[in-house]
């Protein structure tokens, strides 16, 4: 894992962890909206990596990495951290172990629930299969799926798949549906989803209720996985400050 630093260094700190088959870059267009105000971390998390060969290892060493680091530069201290998809299930390690404070945490479709056993091994390669596709056979899924939302996600994943393969997509989607979320601290956690994919979020979100009555959750209407982000920086950018300005605590 590394950290790629963007924006000013006396700023207000905001940490962004991507999700599975998706490079730091998915974060790019957000990143040149809020670099101006923002001392900005992204992370490249092992498997997922650019210009390097990494292993994913497990979601709690990811969250161990993000921790130590966090520590070590920033004084255990962040203004705001999102995390999206695999990225959001990092960012929920990092809030169970309580370790750093945090002021305003974002987790954007985060699976926090595990998978049913029998359910675990077809969809490692299922997954595995979907990423490969979007790897391997770009221009055929972009006239089936035409769309700009599509169109960044097969990008993404065309950069990433080299340096971890499908090695990666397996380890992570493992790890990512082994574990559950048992507990979160926070003074101000948000929970996000889109309704194209509220049938696998919906699950997720009414369990980081009964553990965190005090979460906000925000659904966006005809929203896929991660569309908001990809489709609508400006709009997460602007959410991003809403909760961060000095009145928001």
């Amino acid at each position: 894992m590394d950290f790629k630093v963007f924006g000013k260094e006396d700023a207000k700190t905001l940490l962004l962890i991507p999700g599975l088959g998706v490079s730091y870059e998915i974060f790019l267009p957000l990143i040149g909206l809020l670099e101006d105000r923002f001392r900005i971390i992204a992370v490249q998390v092992d498997g997922f990596t650019l210009g390097k060969h990494t292993r994913f290892t497990s979601i709690d060493d990811q969250a161990a990495q993000v921790i130590a680091h966090v520590k070590e530069q920033y004084a255990c201290h962040l203004d705001c951290a999102y995390g999206l998809s695999l990225g959001g299930k990092i960012l929920s390690r990092v809030l169970e172990r309580n370790e750093l404070t945090i002021y305003h945490a974002i987790l954007d479709a985060a699976p926090l629930l595990p998978l049913p056993k029998w359910l675990e091994g077809p969809l490692r390669y299922y997954q595995c299969a979907n990423v490969w596709t979007c790897y391997h056979w770009t221009g055929f899924w972009r006239w089936v799926f035409h769309s700009h939302y599509f169109d960044v996600l097969l990008d993404e994943c065309r950069k990433v798949y080299p340096f971890g393969g499908g090695q990666a997509v397996l380890d992570g989607y493992k790890s990512v549906y082994t574990n559950k979320l048992e507990e979160i601290h926070g003074a101000d956690i948000h929970f996000w989803y889109g309704t194209l994919e509220a049938f696998v979020a919906k699950p997720q979100a009414k369990h980081l209720k009964a553990i965190f009555p005090d979460v906000n959750i925000e659904i966006f209407p005809k929203s896929n996985h991660g569309q908001l982000l990809v489709d609508h920086p400006e709009e997460v950018a602007k959410r991003i400050e809403g909760l961060t300005l000095p009145e928001s605590g």
